[in-house]
């Protein structure tokens, strides 16, 4: 069988085929910033974790009640292989109903921490007076951290299990996550 590869560019136009809000855009883009970095870090197919970050939540616009469900379909359609398709369903273990694929792959544990963290990251910077994140310090997201009513929707325990499943330290996670983000702040808008 022949090695599947997309590109970023093919990744972004499947992105947008099916997600028009920006917002889910950002979102991506800070998701696909993190695993980037982890994938550098931690010395793994730079190109494969970045897509699959950028294309984590492809259903999500469009299926919200379906979310890591129908995405199934979706990149079957796109003849994506079976070991994509999984690490993208992964990363709703235990949160999205019908969805029951424990993350096991490194790869697949990064994508589960840094989903709902890059969340938390940007709304820190997002009530900072600067509203940059060059700024932004681990003290401050770890503060935010604690205040279960800064950007409630995020689960903190989603996370940390995320993290946990990695076998890293929370600062040490967070302070990459926000240099992962910092390093693509123009893409962000968040500079």
């Amino acid at each position: 069988m022949a090695e599947f590869n997309i590109t970023r560019d093919e990744a972004m136009e499947l992105f947008k085929k099916y997600n028009q809000s920006e917002s889910l855009l950002i979102h991506a883009l800070s998701v696909e910033s993190a695993m980037l970095h982890f994938a550098e870090l931690f010395e793994e197919d730079v190109n494969k974790w970045g897509n699959l970050g950028l294309i984590h939540d492809l259903d999500y616009e469009l299926y919200p009640d379906e979310h890591c469900l129908k995405v199934v379909e979706l990149l079957e359609a796109e003849n994506f292989p079976a070991d994509y398709i999984k690490s993208i369903q992964s990363h709703a273990y235990g949160v999205c109903k019908g969805v029951d694929v424990e993350p096991t792959h490194k790869m697949e544990k990064v994508l589960y921490a840094a989903d709902q963290l890059t969340g938390l990251i940007y709304a820190c910077v997002l009530v900072r007076p600067s509203k940059s994140i060059s700024d932004l310090t681990l003290k401050s997201v770890k503060k935010k951290w604690k205040d279960k009513a800064f950007a409630a929707a995020i689960d903190r325990a989603f996370i940390q299990k995320g993290i946990d499943m990695l076998g890293m330290d929370r600062d040490e996670f967070i302070s990459e996550t926000i240099e992962a983000m910092r390093k693509r702040a123009d893409l962000l808008g968040i500079e």
